[in-house]
């Protein structure tokens, strides 16, 4: 970097390493090049006061579905990234499944990189998929940059990314350990008689209209029956693994005690599973069907303690849309329904109202939605936080304001999405990406400035 500062973001609340308090920051050729005290403005750099609205590093989400190349239609690159940059968020992670093809070879990042060059509105990085048969692409995928794996233990709910056996989740381990690059589990283990797919029974009993009939199919114990093999063959192999989207305050404790003892293992959660609870959703209502599903009151408030003591590391959003028609919102069918989520540009506002009630503090959401994700992908270096040398990734939101979740607010090709009507706490009112505007509230789009990123950039 040169001497010459290009820009200075100021405030009276900052998120610094220090903790929050007044402070300009410094930034020249697209990154931080220091912290300084609030007064500090060099002469001829453009100012931005944010005045009393906090200041956070740009927000990090390491599980996001964008679906393009082959399934654009659910959601892309141009319409993803803009919501998150609406959300605070300014880098991302795009999930190896739900393209076409999925990214499972070499070959499919380079179709995923490719679909995506000149059309993201924040940095995107990408995972390779693990799937039965593609042990000879991993090495090859992570000299190519991906910031680490995903694989399934149960079906995913498309053909071209199947789930592994027991044998072969232990056997990509042994092939990923040497490379110190995470896998990511979707951890569910199907038993009979829970398949996840339900029959309507003329007594009611099992109607696929009730989200008591789903909720049951999904039982928290398949939750903790593949949290317990995924440690198991952690521990017999040594690589770093992720837990992701926990369901279940049990799954906590497992995590906890195999880290422990020494297993190389972190785990996340999402908006959806420490906001909503089953008590509350109607039958019928298929826009809050996911794969673990929301349970119920007491494994929510299970999830928040998880998340306090640090068993659970990060909040990423597992934005997850489909076109309406996959939904089947009109049947109420909760056997047939696509099973995801659309929240990627809520993710703030949704985290901070449930953290808010749970007595926290803005700048404890720095951990969970920005530095825990950056250094899950080895990104601590560049994002994640306000310190010098960091990318001038930026967020500028007032904790105080409330907004009702409109349709219209929404960035993202879908909006049907549980949060629809919803109040919450937090508005976004500008997101900076190396310094330089890509979502200001109220203001026209910005271009896309967004840059493809690779574990193996300096």
């Amino acid at each position: 970097m040169s001497g010459r500062v290009d820009r200075v973001v100021r405030g009276a609340r900052v998120a610094t390493l220090e903790g929050v308090r007044p402070a300009a920051i410094h930034i020249a050729e697209g990154r931080i090049a220091a912290v300084r005290d609030f007064e500090e403005v060099p002469a001829g750099a453009d100012l931005v006061d944010a005045r009393e609205a906090m200041v956070f590093p740009g927000l990090v989400d390491s599980h996001v579905h964008l679906n393009e190349p082959g399934r654009t239609d659910w959601e892309g690159f141009a319409t993803g990234t803009r919501s998150a940059a609406a959300g605070g968020i300014t880098t991302l992670i795009d999930m190896p499944l739900n393209s076409i093809p999925p990214t499972t070879t070499v070959a499919g990042l380079a179709a995923k990189r490719r679909a995506a060059a000149g059309q993201c509105a924040v940095d995107v990085g990408f995972l390779g998929g693990v799937v039965p048969g593609n042990a000879a692409e991993l090495a090859a995928l992570h000299r190519e940059g991906v910031f680490g794996f995903k694989c399934f233990l149960c079906e995913s709910g498309v053909e071209e990314f199947r789930p592994l056996r027991p044998d072969e989740l232990r056997s990509a381990m042994v092939e990923l350990a040497p490379l110190e690059s995470v896998l990511m589990v979707h951890a569910e283990l199907v038993h009979p008689p829970a398949g996840g797919r339900t029959e309507g029974r003329k007594d009611g009993t099992n109607d696929p209209r009730r989200y008591s009939t789903w909720l049951a199919s999904r039982p928290a114990e398949m939750e903790t029956r593949a949290v317990r093999l995924v440690i198991q063959s952690a521990r017999e192999t040594g690589a770093r693994v992720h837990v992701v989207h926990v369901s279940s305050a049990e799954t906590t404790v497992l995590i906890e005690e195999a880290r422990a003892s020494g297993v190389r293992i972190t785990a996340e959660t999402c908006p959806h599973y420490l906001t909503f609870v089953a008590e509350e959703i109607s039958d019928g209502a298929t826009e809050y069907k996911c794969a673990p599903p929301i349970r119920s009151r007491a494994e929510r408030e299970g999830l928040w303690a998880a998340l306090a003591r640090g068993a659970l590391e990060l909040v990423v959003s597992d934005h997850s849309p489909a076109p309406p028609r996959f939904k089947r919102r009109e049947e109420g069918d909760f056997s047939q329904a696509w099973g995801g989520i659309a929240s990627l540009q809520l993710r703030l506002p949704a985290v901070w109202t449930g953290a808010r009630a749970h007595g926290h503090r803005p700048e404890e959401l720095v951990e969970w939605l920005c530095t825990a994700p950056a250094r899950l992908l080895g990104l601590d270096g560049r994002k994640g936080a306000i310190a010098p040398g960091r990318d001038a990734d930026l967020v500028l939101w007032e904790p105080e304001q409330e907004l009702v979740v409109e349709a219209s607010a929404l960035r993202h090709r879908h909006p049907l999405t549980p949060w629809l009507g919803r109040r919450l706490a937090g508005v976004v009112e500008a997101t900076y990406l190396r310094g330089e505007a890509v979502y200001r509230r109220g203001g026209p789009d910005d271009p896309p400035r967004g840059r493809l990123l690779a574990r193996t950039d300096s």
